[in-house]
């Protein structure tokens, strides 16, 4: 059991009669480690409460080829990589371990906006490691393959590189 504290730096005002002196009784890592759930007591109204904490990660926004800016969207990267791996021998747990990466390499850059275009080769270089075909998928709408001439470029150049796959 973690030892009382008492929050200094931003008071935690009480739900129940808008106090703002509360005090912390306990803490304790929940959800894996991601978020901190901390009991809490007021010290005007004697209530106790529940509060939880989690680190509000900032991801960049996406500036578009037209120049337009949008907020990165989980679920559209999510469903673009799920079309592309769409009847493919890969597992959610794989596919969700590269959206994770990605998102992570996103926020490492430290930029507050980034090009559309770092984050469609961040999402090529992710499907090339879970299933090459999926990524030949992914690398013809995103490079706007004109021809087979191109797919056939593409496929001898994923045939000289040294294999990837986990």
């Amino acid at each position: 059991m973690a030892v009382p504290t008492y929050d200094r730096f931003q008071p935690m005002h009480c739900p129940f009669c808008s106090a703002h002196d509360t005090k912390v009784i306990d803490s304790r890592l929940v959800a894996e480690g991601d978020q901190v759930r901390r009991r809490r007591e007021c010290l005007a109204c004697g209530e106790r409460f529940t509060t939880f904490e989690t680190a509000e990660l900032v991801m960049p926004r996406l500036i578009k080829q037209d120049g337009s800016r949008q907020p990165f969207d989980e679920q559209k990267l999510r469903a673009g990589m799920q079309r592309a791996l769409e009847k493919r021998p890969v597992s959610v747990e794989r596919l969700e371990a590269a959206i994770a990466h990605i998102k992570h390499q996103l926020r490492a850059t430290g930029e507050r906006e980034i090009k559309s275009r770092v984050l469609g080769e961040l999402v090529m270089a992710e499907l090339q490691k879970l299933d090459e075909v999926a990524y030949i998928r992914f690398a013809s709408v995103y490079r706007r393959f004109q021809d087979l001439n191109e797919f056939r470029e593409e496929i001898e150049r994923l045939s000289r590189e040294p294999a990837k796959n986990e």
